[in-house]
């Protein structure tokens, strides 16, 4: 009841207001100011400072909670980061914690880039000082997670190497890619600056990084032009900025949905898109990566193996920008289906359609062999029936039968739902059959 009342008598903190008449003053007077801005479930919806006047810890910090940093990045214009009051709401919604926001506003807001770099190094030096501090009062570096956006993910690793990559974790929300591209990783944001890294590329041929710099990096549709995104430059600063905020509203809507953001370990996007990398079997019980909150999930497994990985995933067009992944898997019992491809769709239990995208349509199909597909769809469906066709490449009418031992299809996103199975059923060629699945054998489940 102290601190509900003491926001009444205390004005909140707020982020810098500043703006472009800013930016052309730091030509002449360049100044760096940095604020940090304390967020906790006692005061959800007023920043105090983490630091009393006397220097005192505020009482609202718990040192034996997680404590989350958001560090925002290069404001050429000054304006508040749109998306930095809803980040730090739903971030205090997930898990009691406390939330510092680091306003170096003051310091971000110039028209010379490679200013703004150098005051990323000051910015470091003095989070590191204040780090030190809540230390002393019994703070763990173990319970410390960094949240960078842009080059706010930079200052957050160089606050990670200061303390030599023991800070639990830096989330890279892609990562400034223009003067720290093909750079050392003295001189960026790397996997050595915490125990577990994680980085959230979507914008690698224009404002992110393209280099992989994480134990974990994930590509969202490759990492490149986000779907939803304006495609002209005549949208206006939208066309230059949405692909590389693409990353911030991910990683939040991991937080706003029970959609899991589920990712495939692969070598590169295009053996991604033609199949190459359907499944998680080498994650085991854990399954598929996750992009996001959850993706910390997967630091021992990287760690037992001593791992780095990229993932990719593909993503809707606008929030919440879930999709669906499922994985096919077919067992044909006589001959080879080699010239072809299968189609597929769901029905829903109102009788609606529902058609997949399917990551590799063309696939040869051998005696009592496994063949996976991995299939995305745009909505979660709750399967009623399942069409499957076996479409002939052959231009003359084929009526070949080809007997299958076993159909499966098995959420990834949702890995704790039980397989469904369809057993010993003929599939003619070019013909769709429709059939109600069911529950799959234990032994296979």
């Amino acid at each position: 009841m102290y601190w509900t009342r003491s926001e009444t008598k205390r004005p909140c903190l707020k982020f810098s207001q500043l703006s472009i008449k800013d930016s052309l003053r730091d030509l002449f007077k360049p100044k760096i100011e940095v604020f940090l801005i304390m967020y906790t479930r006692n005061n959800l919806n007023c920043g105090q400072p983490l630091f009393e006047q006397n220097n005192s810890l505020n009482v609202n910090f718990r040192t034996n909670k997680k404590t989350v940093w958001i560090v925002h990045g290069y404001r050429p214009t000054g304006s508040t980061p749109q998306w930095l009051q809803n980040f730090r709401r739903i971030l205090l919604i997930e898990d009691d914690m406390n939330v510092i926001v680091v306003d170096w506003n003051r310091g971000a807001t110039t028209l010379i880039y490679s200013r703004a770099i150098k005051n990323a190094r000051k910015v470091a030096a003095s989070l590191s000082q204040c780090i030190q501090i809540l230390l002393k009062h019994g703070a763990s570096l173990d319970n410390f997670h960094f949240i960078g956006m842009s080059l706010g993910a930079h200052v957050s690793g160089f606050v990670g190497k200061r303390f030599h990559g023991h800070l639990g974790r830096i989330t890279g929300l892609d990562p400034a890619g223009p003067k720290f591209s093909g750079k050392p990783s003295n001189a960026r944001l790397d996997y050595t600056d915490a125990k577990f890294v994680d980085v959230i590329h979507s914008d690698t041929n224009g404002l992110g990084i393209k280099e992989p710099v994480g134990h974990m990096d994930f590509y969202p549709n490759g990492g490149v032009e986000q779907p939803g995104c304006p495609k002209s430059v005549f949208s206006g600063i939208q066309f230059v900025k949405c692909d590389h905020q693409r990353a911030v509203y991910l990683f939040m809507a991991t937080l706003e949905t029970n959609c899991n953001f589920i990712s495939f370990p692969c070598h590169s996007y295009d053996a991604y898109e033609t199949g190459l990398c359907v499944d998680c079997d080498n994650f085991k019980k854990k399954s598929c990566p996750r992009l996001g909150f959850q993706a910390e999930q997967w630091k021992d497994v990287l760690k037992e193996r001593s791992l780095r990985i990229t993932v990719f995933l593909d993503t809707a067009g606008k929030n919440p920008f879930c999709t669906y992944y499922f994985v096919l898997s077919i067992i044909v019992v006589d001959s080879t289906m080699k010239d072809g491809h299968i189609t597929f769709k769901l029905l829903n239990q109102l009788g609606v359609l529902q058609e997949p995208r399917l990551y590799e349509e063309n696939k040869s199909f051998h005696k009592l062999q496994e063949v996976k597909i991995l299939v995305q769809f745009l909505n979660d469906v709750n399967i009623s029936s399942i069409g499957l066709a076996y479409q002939s490449s052959n231009r003359q009418c084929s009526t070949r039968k080809y007997s299958i031992k076993r159909f499966m299809l098995k959420s990834l996103t949702y890995p704790e739902r039980p397989p469904i199975c369809k057993y010993d059923f003929i599939l003619k060629e070019n013909e769709e059959v429709f059939f109600t699945p069911c529950t799959c054998k234990p032994e296979e489940i």
